[in-house]
């Protein structure tokens, strides 16, 4: 063999090591992979699991609701049926409906002008206001709840669907003047200003400009209000004492079974997921609206 021959076939095995390191790095990444979607893949299942066991206690009857077995050996609809054939479960789910739906509307609707107020106007103290507000969410219901209840039974709102909507407005609010304060902060000022060069009012400029640009946002506030009023039980329980008035949460702590000591396993986690399922399919629905208004004001590179 000629030196030229040799000199050029020389560098040759050198590139064997570099496919064998090539293939190593695809190894370890797909590793990672691997690492990574198992680890996903029980962090799900352990947030899953209490869930599966609610929807599994739920379809047990008799004897069954106390095994322990992962699969209902004779599933049954029994539970379900039975509470919608009471009376005090469907006139709570509808003062449920009723009570975070208008707290809900409230809270948008008080808190997208006092958000755009917060995002757009310059005044002094409104770092001070804003963190006053939001302090109002860190403050414990309990701490209301016995004052609440002498001033309703005084007004005469006690017991009533009215007097749970002011406690629940007061503590969904902040959060949705916090949330909406941050989207509105990312719309442009332009589009706003645009518009009052087009002959539009300040108030034409929020409703049609402003306001469809923030549904991200409106979506997230409201879902998250909605969801905090639906789930409140202390001060529901406080200000209601019939069954006319109770929403879900305290209406489940006062079902009964059968008999006398019996605790009504099968009916309260039947509640339970009817209750929970909403809440579920909106979160689904909503998704993709629910991280842009979570995300907005973040920092993006």
């Amino acid at each position: 063999m000629s030196p030229e021959v040799a000199t050029e076939a020389a560098p040759v095995p050198a590139a064997r090591p570099r496919a064998r390191v090539g293939q190593e790095k695809r190894r370890r990444e797909r590793r990672k992979q691997v690492l990574l979607w198992a680890a996903v893949a029980a962090i799900m299942l352990f947030c899953l699991f209490p869930f599966y066991w609610l929807i599994n206690t739920s379809l047990k009857t008799g004897q069954g609701l106390s095994s322990a077995e992962i699969v209902p050996p004779h599933p049954s609809l029994d539970n379900y049926q039975s509470i919608f054939e009471d009376s005090n479960f469907t006139t709570a789910l509808r003062n449920s409906i009723i009570v975070s739906a208008i707290t809900t509307v409230l809270a948008l609707t008080i808190g997208s002008f006092a958000g755009y107020a917060l995002a757009r106007l310059r005044f002094r103290g409104k770092f001070i206001m804003l963190a006053i507000i939001l302090s109002i969410t860190t403050f414990p219901p309990i701490a209301i709840a016995a004052p609440l209840f002498k001033f309703w039974t005084d007004l005469g709102i006690y017991d009533t669907l009215l007097g749970l909507v002011p406690p629940f407005l007061a503590f969904t609010l902040p959060l949705t003047v916090y949330v909406l304060a941050s989207f509105f902060k990312e719309i442009p000022k332009d589009l706003s200003e645009a518009a009052l060069v087009d002959g539009a009012t300040h108030f034409q400029a929020f409703r049609k400009v402003v306001m469809p640009l923030a549904a991200p946002g409106l979506v997230t506030a409201g879902l998250l209000s909605f969801i905090w009023a639906w789930n409140e039980f202390l001060l529901a329980i406080t200000l209601t004492s019939s069954p006319s008035a109770r929403p879900v949460p305290p209406a489940l702590a006062f079902f009964t079974g059968s008999q006398k000591f019996e605790v009504p396993l099968g009916t309260i986690t039947a509640a339970t997921v009817v209750v929970t399922v909403p809440l579920v399919a909106l979160v689904l629905i909503f998704q993709k609206r629910i991280v842009a208004g979570l995300t907005a004001g973040a920092v993006k590179g």
